[in-house]
Parts: C-alpha cells; structure tokens; sequence
C-alpha cells in the first residue's frame, strides 16, 4: 500500500496521498469512508489547472492535518507566485476542507480553484481485497448539482448511500466536482470550506443512524479539548531513553483516534481494529487491544466486553459460523454484507475470541475492582465455557479445534494467524481439518481457571469453580503430553485431524507462555527458541521460524514480525521469569517504532536485523491498528512486572540498560492510583 497521510475518529477516516488528493486506484486505496463504504473516491484540487505539490504537512493530532503547496512540479515552485494551504479535520460525520489560497505576487490575481469529486460507493472489503474495479457496482449511481451543494448517490434496493459536498464560499457546482474564480489581491488569501458528509439513508431518504447515533457532533477545538483531556487521564510517563517516550504518547494519541462508538453502545468507546481494513466492531483485536491497554485506559474493555456480549451467538447459523456461546469475529455494515454476499453481519468465525472473552473479563475485575461487571457478564461468560466444550471439542478429546461450517466464503483459519498458509507443517505440506492451535489451547486452559475465580468469588458456585479447575489441570497435562515434540525442545504448531504433531517452529507457542499452560521443566527451551537466532529478527520474534519450507520474511503470517505477538510473548517470557529476554523484545520492538516516529504498525518485515539494518514495513500493513497501537503498554507492564493482587499493584521492575530510568506515574487501579519507577541500575522504587 503507498504510504497514504490519514485522520481518523473510530470508524470514519480519510486516506490521502501526501498532496491531500484522493484518486483510488488498485494501487491506491485512498478515500473518505464510513460504515464501511468509501464515500469519496476521487477529491482532486487543481490550481490554474495544475497540480499541487506538497511542501509540508503538519500532522498534530489523528483528526486533522494540514497541506502546505504549491502549483505544479517541485522544480516549478522557486519563488512561487502561489501556494495553497489545506487544512483537513473530521466533523459532523465526516470531514471538513478548508482551502486558502495565498497571493505572493504585487499585483492581484485572478485564480481558477478546481476540485474534481466522485464516488464509487466500493464496499470496504473489496478495496481491502483490491477488487474493487473488477466488481461491477449492482446499484445505480447518481448525481444531483443543487445550489452549493453535490449530491453523488448509490442505491441498490433498500441500500442507499449518498456523499453531500457543499462549500461555504459560491461555486460553480457541476455533476463532477465545483469550480471556484476567484480575485486575490497582492499579499492577500482567499479562503473557503468545504463539508464532505456520508449518508446512510432509509428508503424514505432520512439518515438511518440519526435517531442510533446520539454522539454530540463535536468542533476541532472540542475534540482537541477531549484529547487533551484523554491523555491527561494516561498515566505518564518519563524515561531516560526518548524513543520509549515518544512511543508512548503517539501509542495514546492513536489509540484516542480508534475509540469506536457502535451504535448500539454510543456513550461508550471500545477499540476499532484499525486503519484502513478494520475500522469496525472486532471481537479479537478489540479484546486483545483493551487487556493491553488495562494499564493506561481500563474503561475500553467495559465496551468491549458489553458489545461482544450483546452480539454473543445463540443459535447454529452456518452462513455466519455462529454457535451458542460464541464470540463474534467481525460486524460490518457495508452493501457486501447487507446483501449476504459475505457473512459479516456479524461474523463467527474465530475459535480463539470465545475465551479470550473470558480472559478479558477476569483481567478487568483484578485490574479495576469492578465486580458489577463480573456479575452483569455471568451468563454471557458461563455460555462462552460452555462453547469450549461443547462446540470447540470438535473431536470430542478435549482439545479446542476449528473448522468453518460456511464452506464457500468463510474463514479457513480461525486462530489469530488466519491467512491460508499459517499453520503448516516444518516441511510446507497443510495439515486437512479440524486443526488444534496451540495457543487456542492456553487460552481454553486460561479462561478455565480464571472462570473458576470468578465462579468462587462472584457468581457464589464453588463445585463449578472446582469443575473448571479440575478440567484446567487435566487439559494442562494433556496438552503437554500430546503437543511437545521431544527431540526439538518446542510445542508443535497445532495438531493435525488425526492427531499428528503440525511440527512448524512458530511464535504461537509464545503465547502459551501468557497462558500458564507450558510445564516448567519445559520453559526455557521455549524461552531459547523464542530468542534464538531462527525466530529473533533483531527487531522481535517472527511468526514463523527462519529455515521453515513456507518462510518468507515479507509473509503476513509465515515470517512477519507482530508488536501484539511480542507483547503478548514478552509478558509471558516474564510470567515464567525469563525478564532479560522479555527486555530483549521490548528493546526491539521499541527500536522499530522509533524509525516509524513512535508508530508501530501492525506487523513488520522479519528480516534480520543485521541486514537490512532498519525495520522493513509489511506492505499492507494496517497502520494504525489497535494491537500494535497498545503493545508497548504491555511491554511496560511486563519490564515494571505490574501484577494486580487483590486492593494493591504488586510490581518488580527488570529494566535493561538502554532504558536507564522509567517512571510511570498515576497508573489507575482498584488501588487508586500508584506510580512505578524503575531503574536499570538501582533497586526500583515506588510511591504512593
């Protein structure tokens, strides 16, 4: 993907090239979307019909950003006559343009401003999947010129969208776009604004969302007020290396800029999963996002947690791949799903959210101290340990497996690595159906003990508690039975339909470090795997081991290196006390942010570090996406080793030596508040 500029507010943003103009190509997925539809498929300005050129961009927060330019080629603009001043925020449901046009000259000047506009209504996924011109549209396009107004429109049946243009100055409005001849005086401007707004409309032609949508439609100052506010909440923090700063306030910036309101929850923000593909309600990239995020901004898992729960399957839909008990995948609202070209309305097809819901939720009470919670979400996490069982035992042996019942356009891997090539054997073959992640397996084990706290100390039911920890242990040593492969010191990948060991090197056992699940005698040959030379880029530990038939380090799951994987890795790496090696991840990963001005992306080359020297961006990396935005909160968490225990925060700071001094201060808890400081070099301290 090029390297587009953007601003964002949950699930409504603005892809552009570097010049502000959006012209969507098969190369180029720019444009103006919101729920789920490119609103704005072409929004190209042109001077005295030229071209603009961009001389700067000043980018200060995620809902705006500002174009300085200049007519024509770069060689063109030695004392320019010229320039023109972009200024882009979203409001009101989408974005506003503030166009200014500079005179430089001592005569007036008379200028033709031209902003060509179209739309192709393509629905988000066919963009992702970069189809969108192949795909014929099955609706009927339109446009209306009203007075300083455009109106482009797409209607397909009940199906109806429609993008308003108007402008606050009088133009020549036509069927493409609106013209502007304006006078400038010498050393004068010339200024206009321009509104872009999608409507989701019902067939009587009123806006769908205006009764579901109670959100106030906020100014630029009111939404920097709110963000300023937003990161004065955070706890802050201070360390003697800059790039760990920096890193941290762009991860919170961002992360304000992917609170997603759904509409069945508008006072309540959750994580989007990110920018572009995943701007919408997720279940595991949302639950994920919120447990990273536990230590900087606990009250986005109760959004989450809620709007899963509303959505939580109940009955056997093969279509959607739902199940009684499970946790969705995706919801999105674009005309493929509307239609049931696609079964994302919503979308099932994840064996791993279920009890990553249960995680999460347990996670938030020992966090936060909020039992009304626990109490509120009993029924919905009793049906999420029913679904392991009862739908996840696919083979009746006890082990989570998956298998999508949509055959014909549902998701083939349903673990987090859901490309169809991730889970593979050593030698590249692809193991047939029902498979056994391994980690799909920590997290049941998981869910399964932190089920049994709740039931003991909240739902007041202690022979089930005592149930699900018998089932924990008996899982705990199936499992390491049937998954180690002796003679190479690691967890198999998964487990084949008949059983046999998916024998692939890969980072998923990393996480069953998070979970618990590895026996102790077995830790530190996964700890060395993890760190070693086949799975360590440099910058963190790839998806799949160097050396494997399918490795490729520009492969999205089969070599990739993930910041939410090693955040997820280096926390378990310090559950079993390996916090060197956690430092290790952590100093990587902090590393690659740096050469992305404090930004990791959603997943990066797995090159060595030694030869390429500077992290590789993964070519259509989502950017930014929700889990890479809050893995460095957890790679605090994991070098100040912060554990909530009962009314106080328990904490052993392992910092390495590039780090120098930390202090987080105000980190929020059933405790109040507390601030860590830790120190490379001397004993850490704490205050209260």
């Amino acid at each position: 993907m090029r390297n587009l500029v953007r601003i964002v507010d949950g699930n409504v943003f603005v892809l552009s090239d570097d010049n502000g103009d959006i012209e969507a190509a098969i190369s180029n997925p720019s444009g103006f979307f919101d729920f789920d539809s490119r609103f704005l498929s072409l929004w190209r300005l042109s001077l005295d019909g030229e071209r603009l050129h961009p001389l700067s961009i000043a980018e200060r927060n995620y809902f705006t950003l500002r174009f300085f330019l200049v007519p024509g080629e770069p060689t063109h603009y030695v004392d320019a006559k010229a320039s023109v001043i972009r200024e882009r925020a979203i409001a009101g449901g989408g974005f506003e343009e503030r166009l200014t046009v500079l005179n430089h000259d001592r005569k007036p000047v008379e200028f033709t401003v031209r902003l060509d506009a179209a739309s192709d209504f393509s629905p988000l996924h066919s963009v992702e999947q970069g189809r969108e011109r192949e795909r014929e549209p099955v609706g009927r396009t339109y446009r209306s010129v009203e007075e300083r107004c455009l109106r482009i429109g797409y209607r397909r049946e009940k199906f109806h969208r429609q993008t308003v243009i108007t402008s606050s100055e009088p133009a020549d409005f036509d069927e493409h776009g609106l013209t502007y001849t304006v006078r400038v005086l010498p050393k004068q401007g010339w200024t206009t604004t321009l509104r872009v707004r999608g409507l989701v409309l019902r067939p009587g032609g009123r806006e769908a969302r205006e009764r579901l949508d109670r959100r106030p439609r906020r100014t630029t100052e009111e939404r920097q007020a709110d963000l300023a506010a937003w990161l004065a909440r955070a706890p802050q923090l201070s360390c003697d290396w800059e790039a760990v700063t920096t890193t941290y306030r762009r991860s919170l910036v961002d992360l304000a800029g992917l609170r997603f309101f759904p509409l069945t929850l508008p006072d309540e923000a959750m994580p989007a999963a990110g920018l572009p593909w995943a701007a919408t309600v997720t279940g595991r990239d949302s639950v994920l996002a919120s447990f990273q995020a536990l230590p900087v901004a606990p009250d986005l898992a109760v959004a989450t947690l809620r709007m899963l729960g509303i959505d939580q399957g109940t009955v056997l839909d093969d279509f959607r791949d739902e199940e009684p008990g499970k946790i969705l995948r995706e919801f999105r609202y674009g005309e493929l799903s509307a239609f049931e070209e696609l079964p994302q309305s919503p979308y099932y097809g994840s064996a791993d959210v279920t009890p990553l819901y249960v995680v999460l939720l347990d996670e938030y009470e020992r966090w936060t101290g909020d039992g009304s919670m626990v109490r509120e979400f009993e029924e919905e996490a009793r049906a999420a340990l029913r679904w392991i069982d009862e739908y996840g035992d696919i083979l009746g042996n006890g082990y989570v497996w998956y298998q999508r019942r949509n055959e014909r356009n549902g998701v083939e891997n349903q673990g987090w690595k859901d490309s169809p090539e991730a889970i593979c054997y050593a030698d590249g073959r692809l193991p047939r159906l029902p498979r056994a992640t391994c980690e799909l397996q920590g997290y049941a084990y998981d869910a399964k003990l932190r089920g049994a706290r709740l039931a003991r100390e909240f739902w007041g039911d202690p022979a089930y508690a005592q149930a699900l920890e018998r089932e924990a242990a008996a899982l705990k040593e199936r499992f390491n039975r049937d998954f180690w492969i002796a003679d190479r010191g690691y967890y198999a990948l998964a487990l084949d339909a008949d059983g046999r060991q998916v024998d692939a090197l890969a980072s998923n056992m990393g996480h069953l470090l998070w979970s618990g699940i590895v026996d102790e005698s077995h830790a530190a040959e996964v700890a060395a795997h993890l760190l070693g030379p086949r799975l360590f880029s440099g910058w963190g530990v790839r998806t799949l081991a160097k050396g494997e038939a399918r490795y490729n380090p520009l492969g999205y799951h089969v070599g990739g290196v993930w910041p939410f994987d090693n955040a997820l890795i280096a926390w378990g790496l310090r559950r079993y006390g390996f916090a060197e090696e956690a430092g290790r991840i952590a100093e990587g990963m902090i590393d690659a942010a740096h050469y992305f001005s404090g930004q990791l992306p959603e997943a990066i080359a797995g090159y060595a570090r030694e030869l390429t020297r500077y992290p590789v961006r993964y070519p259509v990396a989502n950017s930014p996406q929700a889990l890479a935005t809050c893995a460095p909160f957890l790679l605090l968490r994991a070098l100040l080793g912060l554990e909530p225990a009962g009314d106080q925060l328990l904490m052993a700071p392992r910092v390495p030596d590039r780090f120098g001094r930390v202090e987080l201060l105000d980190i929020p808890g059933r405790w109040g508040r507390r601030d860590v400081i830790g120190n490379a070099r001397r004993d850490a301290r704490v205050r209260q």
